[in-house]
């Protein structure tokens, strides 16, 4: 027996951090496998089309094989520098689309008729149910390919690992010219989303993506383009079906079946990132509001967003539906990807020299050589603008232009509650009753200003004959971090006299946090306006009008004085928390500012036009806030205002 306690305690702690390390190593290995089937299928299914698309126009394959070996040259330095080096290993480490190219195309050389099937149908499972029902189908079909990649390596053309030494490429751009340099449109194709990787971040993690794509993702394509081109460089007239020609007749259905399969989950990766980015563009007001939810415990970043989910349903079916030909959805994605990639190393530029605080030197020239790069496959993906490359240029345009006009109308609406505001001068002269009933309860006026009192306010006091007991002004703020600690959430400051019982709360959220539909938020608030009248107990003393305005750097407001508090003022103090438990039991009242923001009549025409039409059709069919917080309709209070800005 030990008799040492605290040889004991030292044992027990040493085996209770081992067992801390092996459950984090599972989780982080879990969701390394998870990872795959929501991150790389986009990625994983790019051999089924790369050759075919880089070889789909003027290009021609000649006897030497200089072609195939330039393009092999080409894919194997892209993926390499671009998708391992650039994003695994730089972009993954700042860790604050769709796929419509379809595995059935194959199907083509055996029988006809199949059609894709949407999955858009699964995402309200959550990304935990949809990563490990998708996972063994992407497990299986890179297993797959590597290993027919080294069986078409070892049959037709062992010596084909010679094509990744980067002189073919410049000998392909040497004895190709102009059609070569227009081909690598389609070999750009091969890191289609990669890009999925940094989206994904929040679903996951940075370590598990990394040691996803490190040990499984990126040795199985290298295989199964070496493979592919081996297949290619004895087989040239198979160059618009090599994949699929290059399978073994033997496996061939399994293969297809799975590959079917991988090419269906493929748009997993682009539909869970666009969730994250969709999410994290509200908090920043650049989208409208919509439904967000969590569908994870573990994991605040998984979620799921009905709306978009199938405005996205929509687009896949109207752009696969009007072009009819996997070419030109390879045109399009490709220059989707690389504009996306290259405005990614401009702001991994940014990142290096203002977060990082790197040298000068050092983020240009992250961004002379990857950018090079990029711009390169840009160049080439620009010449197939009218074969289908139009598609994500107007696209992007229509997004940008409704997320600018929704942020604009925001930030006039702001603007407008601002110059606005009730001055403090005119509620003082009511009286501390305010001129008005004031009944049992408390009354939350939701409102965007951190300080003052909102326009809406004087507009509901001189409509409306009584108010609550207790006042509070709740303004919810998203800040430049991803994530707030829940003591941190409420910040409480008194606004005005104490006789009025009027509190200002800014709840705080990072751009990564949520509003949980179950967030017991009442409570918290009154727990927190009785600590807060608490502590303010021993250090307040009377202030002039000009005073009652909120420190923003403080989460409480007072004027500090002699620690010594008598008796009769922490009575006087107490009584005013149980003031607040008792208008607590009374109900609690939510109270909105129905607001429409129309144009000034000496506005322009344009202004009209994004305010009066397109802000306004945004804001009548975007998630109105008291959605959001889900409150309860027989709680709820809304005040019509028109705001012209």
């Amino acid at each position: 027996m030990n008799n040492n306690p605290s040889q004991e305690n030292v044992e027990t702690e040493g085996i209770s951090s081992k067992n801390v390390k092996n459950e984090s190593y599972r989780s982080v290995l879990m969701l390394a496998y998870q990872s795959l089937g929501v991150v790389y299928g986009d990625l994983s299914t790019s051999p089924l089309y790369v050759y075919k698309t880089t070889f789909s126009g003027k290009l021609s394959l000649h006897e030497n094989d200089e072609e195939i070996y330039g393009v092999l040259s080409f894919i194997f330095w892209t993926f390499t520098l671009i998708a391992l080096f650039k994003y695994v290993f730089i972009v993954m480490s700042a860790d604050d689309n769709g796929e419509v190219l379809s595995a059935v195309s194959g199907v083509k050389h055996k029988i006809t008729g199949l059609h894709e099937i949407g999955l858009f149908s699964l995402q309200h499972c959550g990304t935990h149910k949809v990563a490990f029902m998708f996972a063994p189908i992407i497990t299986t079909w890179l297993v797959s390919i590597s290993v027919i990649g080294m069986y078409n390596i070892i049959k037709w053309n062992p010596r084909i690992y010679h094509a990744l030494s980067p002189v073919y490429m410049l000998k392909f751009l040497h004895s190709t010219g102009v059609e070569g340099w227009i081909s690598l449109g389609g070999v750009v194709l091969s890191i289609t989303g990669v890009e999925a990787m940094f989206a994904d971040l929040g679903h996951f993690s940075t370590l598990s993506i990394k040691i996803a794509f490190t040990f499984l993702v990126y040795p199985s394509l290298i295989l199964a383009y070496l493979g592919e081109a081996a297949f290619l460089s004895k087989h040239h007239e198979d160059i618009q079906r090599s994949f699929y020609k290059a399978i073994p007749e033997a496996v061939f259905w399994p293969v297809f079946v799975v590959a079917t399969f991988a090419s269906v989950v493929g748009s997993q990766a682009v539909i869970s990132a666009t969730f994250s980015l969709v999410n994290q563009c509200c908090a920043l007001n650049c989208f409208p509001h919509v439904k967000t939810m969590h569908t994870s415990n573990q994991i605040c970043g998984q979620i799921y967003i009905p709306e978009v989910n199938w405005m996205l349903m929509c687009l896949c079916l109207a752009v696969t539906i009007g072009l009819r030909d996997t070419n030109m959805l390879g045109h399009a994605y490709g220059l989707a990807v690389t504009i996306v990639m290259f405005v990614s190393t401009c702001l991994m530029a940014l990142v290096i020299l203002i977060v990082w605080k790197q040298r000068l030197i050092g983020a240009i020239a992250f961004f002379m050589f990857f950018g090079s790069i990029e711009l390169l496959y840009i160049s080439a993906s620009i010449s197939k603008v009218h074969e289908g490359g139009w598609i994500p240029i107007v696209l992007s345009i229509l997004f940008m232009c409704s997320m600018y006009t929704w942020y604009y109308g925001t930030m006039k609406k702001h603007e407008y509650d601002d110059e606005n505001k009730v001055s403090m001068n005119r509620i003082l002269s009511s009286g501390p009753s305010l001129g008005i009933v004031r009944v049992p309860g408390i009354g939350l006026i939701y409102t965007n200003l951190v300080s003052g009192v909102p326009a809406v306010f004087g507009h509901f006091v001189t409509t409306l004959p009584a108010f609550h007991q207790v006042l509070v002004f709740v303004c919810i703020k998203y800040v430049q971090v991803p994530h707030i600690d829940e003591e941190h959430r409420l910040l409480i400051t008194r606004v005005g006299p104490k006789e009025c019982n009027m509190f200002r709360c800014v709840v705080r959220y990072g751009y990564r946090d949520l509003l949980q539909e179950n967030y017991d938020f009442e409570n918290r608030l009154v727990f927190s306006l009785m600590q807060y009248v608490d502590t303010e107990d021993q250090f307040w003393k009377p202030m002039t009008p000009c005073e009652y305005e909120p420190l923003e750097q403080s989460s409480y407001k007072y004027k500090a004085t002699d620690t010594a508090v008598d008796d009769r003022e922490k009575t006087t103090h107490s009584e005013e928390a149980m003031l607040i438990m008792r208008a607590k039991e009374s109900g609690v009242t939510y109270i909105f500012g129905h607001c429409s923001v129309k144009a000034k009549k000496s506005s322009s025409i344009l202004k009209k036009l994004g305010i009066d039409i397109v802000y306004a059709f945004l804001n009548q069919n975007c998630r109105e806030p008291e959605a959001l917080l889900n409150v309860p309709h027989t709680s709820l209070l809304e005040v019509g205002m028109v705001y012209y800005v």
